[in-house]
């Protein structure tokens, strides 16, 4: 009777129930065509150290509410194993994994010879680990899972497709190519079979063996598949007959004809996108340019499309235009639009970073020029331009009813006094209440409580925004600019304030013009060097040097203007270089730029010795730089062989390492790392940096073997060579001692200063001193602080001694996302560090960092000096002769 009852009554309708769940779970899921289809439809993930709870599924709670029936009621009955197995499903769909994983693994303990139960407890405890990003540990199962498959006639179709799963996680593509076949093999239903064999045709292509692909691709079309894996399918068909012929002629044309289908109307998008990847292919540049547009024009739903495509138009404005303002935006769109799970997303945002340098200074430039007209119109003309700038006509929103927006609900609701007359009968959606209040909840779910404003859905400010929003913070209550005076004016918060700030900023008197010109010629100096250092690219260095000369012949940068133009024309263009070579010992003799290009080791003739060694680690650094691995490696060991004992050693060991890695296999990194660890142990920048490598490839060594090359340059498909670092919230502990989720606890660290990278509230203990003000610098409590190194010499490249910063920073304050930046004056050069919440922060940062600044500044001694400084006393260094005068007020005041 309880084998009965519990067959028919409890495991039959629980069966149901669960089926037609996964059901709903498969009509609801949305695939993403542009990465390999998962094989299996599962709960989307959620962080499992969130304080999330388990979703509440009235299904699956009535699914254990039958199985416990059982186990409490019915135990001398036969289905105790399936009881538990329901269990684990039902809490598998609940995304309660852990329960999951318990509930299957002692089943299979228990049950392990019903073979049947068995299987299915081994197959859902894996599924169950991968989604908790457990890998190593399902793949210990699925190899007990294999053995148990290989000699019986049980279904093996969901346990082989299990398997494959994880070899495409670990992206072993030929493995999961050769269970999935074995799946489809084992008969699975209809579905099954269609999309494990559009997941062959991915894997084929991407192992580019094209002609399987292709077959496999028919065999979808072919059949009965839903409509948007038809499309793809045959979108990837088209794609690679065209590339298989190698016929460059019509093959845009046969993806554009499938515009004409009027069921293609959603997908427009993908095809647009497939036409620039041809054109890209080919090398046409401008005509991919023009299709990845009309690809993000024609997005109506795909979202992930579209960031593919932003993505792409950044990258060409980036690398192929050398539109580094328009990689910018771009990139800024491409962050706001692609999900943060898309692999590769940091490196996205470490260029939007960088290109933000650039953005800042064309800012500056624009909105100087304009304060510049505004001054010379007539004052009637200007007052209204101030005033049209102050207050900008806003075209109003017609509407039938207005109301106050409420930030937190902005659209009306049932429960609202204002939709309280509200003719629910109507047809028109605003008139239903019902219909407004479904539809809120559904923004709540999407977006969550977003703030009534302009640009509401982005999560990520571009950089025009974020500036507004900083100057708009800035104003104090009578609408002047808080700290710096000389900031960009943007919107305040009033109209009298408004205008009051710009008019105060308008260029009127020759000493405002001044200030105004100086601005923008700081900014192009400032950009062309970027170009020049950082972006490494001389052509647009040179045009932005020529423009600055042409606008202001005069300058007060001459004497490095002309040392930067002789620098980009070597190359590009000689005899133009050997004129402004000849300008620079002429009209700036005594300059430092003249000695270096009449002396190039003049600013190293301090220590003959350091001179010799500093050269050759430069010279190294360059061709490291420029990916000659096979040269550093053999310069390395000659430095080494011939001066081991010399003061950079370490830091030359480091870089044959990392050489190494860059063309050998991981072996022989770890190999080159150890010894570093035990050649130098008294070393404390490059041993501390080499550990938490060392550590970074042991925890992820069965990806790192799997590699031909250990280090691999800017592949997003590959686990990154420096585990992924996050800004640390200001706190008590001890970052270093703190163990991460998913991390063994480090025992033997030292424990490391904290530099917060938020400002955290302090508590004085005594007296707050006095603020000291000398001239236009100040003791003020400020919340940002940096930590400068000053170089008194502005010819000297300094890209090896900011790279020795960042090993510093890598090696000693990995988890505080420290960020170091460059700015010139005429003979002086900053490299400023950042950024420290308190005054404190930044000293505990100094007086670890300045030991080892010997071995970090690839310059004499006597060339550079550090100090700490607040940001709005840093906003007030424009000159030699300003910062001599910091130097003299940090002296005696801290």
């Amino acid at each position: 009777m309880q084998n009965l009852t519990s067959r028919y009554n409890y495991i039959y309708n629980a069966n149901v129930i669960l089926g037609e769940h996964q059901q709903e779970l498969t009509e609801s899921y949305a695939d993403n065509y542009d990465e390999i289809l998962p094989v299996y439809i599962s709960p989307e993930k959620y962080d499992i150290f969130s304080t999330n709870q388990a979703a509440s599924l009235p299904a699956m709670d009535e699914i254990i509410k039958k199985a416990r029936v059982i186990l409490l009621e019915k135990s001398y009955g036969n289905y105790v194993d399936e009881s538990y197995l329901l269990l684990g499903k039902a809490n598998f769909y609940k995304q309660s994994y852990f329960n999951a994983t318990e509930y299957f693994d002692y089943t299979a303990k228990t049950f392990p010879t019903n073979t049947k139960s068995y299987i299915q407890a081994l197959d859902w405890k894996a599924r169950s680990l991968m989604q908790l990003s457990k890998y190593s540990e399902a793949a210990l199962v699925l190899d007990t899972l294999s053995i148990a498959i290989a000699d019986t006639k049980i279904n093996k179709a969901d346990p082989l497709a299990t398997i494959a799963q994880i070899y495409i996680h670990q992206r072993m593509a030929t493995e999961a190519i050769g269970a999935l076949k074995e799946a489809i093999s084992a008969h699975p239903t209809g579905a099954e079979k269609i999309r494990w064999t559009y997941i062959l045709a991915q894997l084929s292509e991407q192992q580019e063996n094209y002609p399987e692909a292709l077959a496999y691709y028919r065999k979808v079309e072919k059949s009965n598949a839903p409509f948007e894996m038809y499309f793809n399918a045959n979108l990837n068909r088209i794609k690679l007959n065209a590339f298989m012929s190698g016929v460059k002629l019509n093959k845009q044309d046969q993806l554009l004809a499938l515009l004409k289908d009027d069921k293609n109307e959603d997908y427009h998008d993908q095809v647009y996108y497939q036409v620039a990847e041809t054109y890209a292919r080919d090398g046409d540049f401008d005509q991919a340019k023009k299709y990845y547009n009309l690809s993000v024009r024609n997005s109506t739903k795909n979202a992930y499309q579209k960031g593919l495509s932003y993505l792409r138009i950044a990258d060409l404005n980036f690398k192929h235009f050398r539109d580094y303002r328009g990689a910018k935006l771009y990139y800024d769109s491409t962050a706001n639009t692609l999900p943060r799970t898309y692999p590769g997303y940091e490196l996205i945002l470490k260029k939007n970073q960088n290109l933000q340098y650039l953005t800042d200074r064309y800012q500056v430039i624009s909105w100087e020029d304009t304060l510049q007209s505004i001054a010379k119109l007539p004052e009637p003309e200007r007052l209204a331009k101030i005033n049209l700038l102050a207050n900008p006509v806003i075209e109003p929103v017609k509407a039938t009813e207005s109301y106050t927006a409420n930030p937190l609900n902005p659209f009306p609701t049932g429960n609202d006094g204002r939709s309280k007359n509200t003719n629910t009968s109507s047809g028109f959606y605003f008139a239903n209440a019902n219909a407004i209040g479904t539809g809120f909840n559904d923004f709540k779910k999407k977006w969550g409580n977003r703030k009534l404003e302009n640009n509401w859905r982005q999560s990520i400010r571009s950089s025009a925004q974020e500036t507004i929003q900083d100057i708009n913070k800035n104003y104090s209550n009578n609408g002047k600019i808080a700290g710096n005076t000389d900031s960009v004016v943007a919107v305040a918060p009033d109209s009298a304030s408004k205008v009051k700030a710009l008019t105060a900023s308008v260029p009127l008197t020759p000493e405002l013009l001044a200030k105004s010109d100086q601005k923008i010629i700081d900014a192009y100096h400032e950009i062309a060097n970027f170009y020049l250092q950082e972006l490494n690219d001389p052509k647009e260095a040179a045009e932005v040097y020529q423009i600055l000369l042409d606008r202001y012949p005069n300058n007060n940068r001459l004497a490095s203007i002309y040392y930067g133009m002789f620098l980009v024309n070597k190359t590009l263009d000689p005899a133009k270089a050997e004129v402004y070579k000849n300008k620079v010992l002429t009209e700036f003799a005594s300059s430092t730029y003249a000695k270096t290009i009449l002396d190039p080791s003049f600013s190293l003739r301090q220590s003959e010795m350091e001179t010799v060694v500093n050269k050759q680690y430069n010279d190294l650094f360059e061709w490291y730089e420029k990916k000659d691995f096979a040269a550093v490696i053999q310069q390395a060991d000659e430095v080494l062989k011939t001066n081991p004992a010399n003061y950079l050693a370490p830091q030359f060991a480091y870089l044959k390492a990392i050489a190494i890695g860059r063309t050998s296999h991981v072996d022989l990194l770890i190999t080159e790392f150890e010894k570093i660890n035990t050649s130098f142990p008294e070393d404390k920048l490059i041993v501390p940096l080499v550990k938490e490598h060392l550590a970074y490839i042991n925890e992820h060594l069965e990806g790192f073997k799997k590699r031909p090359i250990a280090l691999i340059d800017f592949d997003p498909n590959e686990p990154k060579f420096f585990g992924q670092q996050f800004p640390v919230v200001a706190s008590t502990k001890n970052p270093a001692t703190e163990t991460k989720p998913g991390q063994p606890a480090k025992e033997t660290e030292q424990p490391k200063a904290v530099v917060p990278t938020t400002v955290k509230e302090v508590i004085p203990e005594k007296p707050v001193a006095p603020v000291k003000v000398v001239g236009i610098f100040s003791t003020a409590v400020s919340r940002i602080y940096y930590y400068v190194v000053h170089v008194s010499d502005a010819s000297l490249t300094l890209s090896s001694s900011r790279f020795g910063i960042g090993q510093f920073n890598r090696g000693n304050y990995a988890e505080n996302n420290l960020r170091h930046q460059l700015t010139e004056f005429d003979n002086d050069q900053l490299i400023f560090v950042g950024n420290f919440g308190t005054f404190d922060d930044a000293k505990t940062y100094a007086e670890e960092i300045n030991p080892q600044l010997k071995q970090i500044m690839k310059v004499p001694a006597n060339l550079y000096k550090s100090f700490i400084i607040s940001k709005e006393n840093f906003e007030k260094l424009s000159s030699k002769d300003i910062l001599d005068k910091y130097l003299e007020f940090y002296k005696n005041n801290y």
